[in-house]
C-alpha cells in the first residue's frame, strides 16, 4: 500500500525513466475525488482505448462522456510511446473488480482468475489507456510497448513495487478484454528488466524501433535523418545526397545494405527496417 504520487513526483519519475511526457490541459487538478477514495494505491492497470488518433483519444480520456465523466485514466500512451497526462487523483478507469486479484497484487503473487466484482479498482490503481483499436489487428509499435513498460516501471520504481504490481484490465475483471494484442506476461517481463537496471537506462541513447508502418508511410522525421547518419557511418550508404528527414528509396537501398551487412538475404534484406536490425543499428534518440 502506498500514498498516491503527487503530480510533480509522477512527472519526475516518468521523465527519469526515459518517458516523453505531455501535460494535457488542467490535468493536475482533474480527478473524481468527490466520488470516492483515491488511495491507498497498490498497482497499475493497463487498458486499450478502442480509438485511433492521439489527439482525439487524449481529449476523450480527459473529458469522458455523459455516462462516464473523465478523467478516464491518469495518462494516455500514444503509438510513439509518449504519455499524455490527463488526470491526477481518482479516475474512472478500472471500475469494480475482484478483491482476490487486489490481494494478489498487494502481495505480488500469482493472479487468480477474476470472478467477483466486489472491490472498487478506481481507489487502488493508477490507470493508463493505450491508443489501440483493441481488435487484435491494430499494431502495437515497439515504441509504444516500450513506452508502456517505462511508464509502469516508473511508478513501480517510485513506490518500491515489482513487475507483479502491473496488471491488465482483463486480469481485474472478467468483463474486459484489454489490452488485446500483446500479453501482460510479456509486458511484466519488460518492466522487470527495466527495474533491474538504473532509471532510464538506454532510453535517451537509442531510438526505439518506431514500427514497420512508420516507414511504409514515407514519413518526414528526424528519426529518418538519424537513421541515415548511422547507415553512412556503417558504410552502408546508397545516398547521392543527404541523408535527410524525408524517407526515400535511397534510405531503403541504404538500409538494405545494412541488412546484408548483418547477414540477411532475400526478402529479409528488402530495405524495410525490422526490430532486430534496427536495434543493432543503434540510431541516436531524437524524438
Amino acid at each position: 500500500m502506498a500514498t498516491p504520487l503527487t503530480a510533480d513526483t509522477l512527472v519526475d519519475a516518468l521523465t527519469a525513466e526515459g518517458v516523453r511526457v505531455v501535460e494535457y490541459d488542467d490535468w493536475r487538478n482533474h480527478n473524481r475525488n468527490t466520488k470516492g477514495d483515491w488511495g491507498p494505491v497498490n498497482g497499475v492497470v493497463i487498458h486499450h482505448t478502442v480509438t485511433s488518433g492521439t489527439d482525439s483519444s487524449v481529449a476523450y480520456c480527459y473529458d469522458g462522456d455523459a455516462d462516464l465523466p473523465g478523467p478516464l485514466c491518469h495518462g494516455v500512451i500514444a503509438k510513439d510511446g509518449t504519455v499524455h497526462l490527463v488526470g491526477n487523483g481518482r479516475a474512472n478507469h478500472a471500475g469494480r473488480g475482484d478483491g482476490d486479484v487486489l490481494t494478489a497484487v498487494i502481495n505480488e503473487t500469482a493472479l487468480p482468475v477474476p470472478n467477483d466484482e466486489d472491490t472498487d479498482g478506481n481507489t487502488h490503481f493508477y490507470g493508463f489507456e493505450c491508443v489501440n483499436l483493441g481488435d487484435g489487428s491494430d499494431p502495437w509499435p515497439e515504441a509504444q510497448l516500450e513506452g508502456i513498460a517505462r511508464v509502469a516501471a516508473a511508478i513501480c520504481r517510485t513506490h518500491g513495487w515489482h513487475a507483479a504490481s502491473v496488471i491488465g484490465h482483463l486480469e481485474w475483471t472478467s468483463r474486459k478484454i484489454d489490452p488485446k494484442g500483446f500479453s501482460m506476461a510479456s509486458l511484466r517481463t519488460r518492466v522487470a528488466a527495466l527495474l533491474a537496471g538504473a532509471p532510464g537506462a538506454s532510453a535517451a541513447h537509442y531510438q526505439p524501433f518506431p514500427g514497420a508502418a512508420f516507414f511504409t508511410s514515407a514519413p518526414r522525421s528526424t528519426i529518418v535523418a538519424a537513421m541515415g547518419g548511422r547507415l553512412v557511418a556503417e558504410g552502408c550508404s546508397a545516398y547521392t545526397e543527404g541523408p535527410g528527414q524525408q524517407w526515400s528509396e535511397a534510405d531503403r537501398a541504404s538500409y538494405a545494405k545494412w541488412q546484408r551487412k548483418l547477414g540477411y538475404t532475400g526478402t529479409d534484406a528488402d530495405g524495410w527496417p525490422g526490430t532486430t536490425s534496427w536495434n543493432a543499428l543503434k540510431v541516436p534518440y531524437t524524438a
